[in-house]
């Protein structure tokens, strides 16, 4: 649930020509793949053509992208394909790592060392559709300060950057999730997310989310969304002058705070 941290003019479209995902300097990517792109992750499963790497070239293969910014300052496009084997980060032992390739825990906490020798503690998460382990640095995970005009605690916040689900009043459940190329999964189907940047409101409008872990929802239910919802699309129409479509728009806009 991080703001954008990418913008669209920087995108590589050389590369992403390469591949099939522009043409003539257009992206050929829908609104939900770009907006994962821009915030630093990764896509949903997509069919990339053309592919040539060492002397091999390959036709057609289905996998993920992100971006990665290199010294330069510029940003490397990345491809995640789907792997024949799981490699298993060296922190993991056997038992944990076959809990996330069979699906019996969302994520897994672990204290690892950096190169000086300071503690760093890593979120562990399992893609199968890629059949690769993701890692995340808990301290680089931005919780936000709303969800859905609610405020969360400090305690709400830690969980949400450790993996752990978060309730609030309103009966919205949610989690973070680097392996959901929305960055976050739901019992409902839509929510919005606010963080206080720079003395001004970002607000993400997430639809069309994915239920949590393991869980299955009633559709009735996860339709019904909360009155803080719709005050916050109302708050953000208010700041810029349009009302929003809650379901067929995903954005990032920010403003003055209230």
């Amino acid at each position: 649930m991080n703001p954008v941290n990418f913008h669209e003019d920087d995108l590589p479209i050389q590369d992403l020509e390469t591949i099939g995902l522009a043409a003539g300097g257009q992206l050929l990517l829908n609104v939900d793949d770009l907006k994962a792109l821009l915030s630093g992750r990764r896509t949903s499963l997509l069919e990339l053509h053309d592919l040539e790497t060492e002397n091999i070239k390959i036709k057609s293969i289905n996998a993920k992208i992100s971006l990665k910014p290199n010294e330069k300052g510029k940003l490397d496009l990345l491809i995640h394909p789907i792997y024949k084997n799981a490699a298993t980060p060296e922190f993991l032992n056997e038992t944990e790592a076959q809990q996330l390739r069979k699906g019996e825990v969302a994520n897994l906490l672990k204290i690892t060392l950096d190169n000086h020798g300071n503690k760093k503690e890593m979120l562990i998460e399992y893609d199968p559709e890629t059949k690769e382990y993701i890692i995340s640095d808990t301290q680089k995970i931005l919780a936000p300060d709303m969800v859905n005009n609610e405020f969360l605690t400090p305690a709400q916040k830690e969980q949400y950057r450790r993996g752990k689900e978060v309730q609030i009043a309103d009966g919205t459940r949610f989690s973070y999730s680097a392996s959901d190329h929305h960055g976050v999964r739901s019992n409902k189907l839509a929510l919005v997310a606010s963080i206080l940047i720079d003395g001004g409101l970002s607000y993400m409008v997430h639809k069309g989310l994915n239920a949590l872990f393991n869980q299955k929802r009633e559709q009735k239910a996860a339709e019904k969304l909360s009155p803080g919802y719709y005050q916050a699309l109302k708050d953000i129409g208010n700041q810029h002058g349009f009302v929003p479509n809650q379901f067929n728009r995903s954005y990032t806009r920010s403003g003055s705070s209230r």
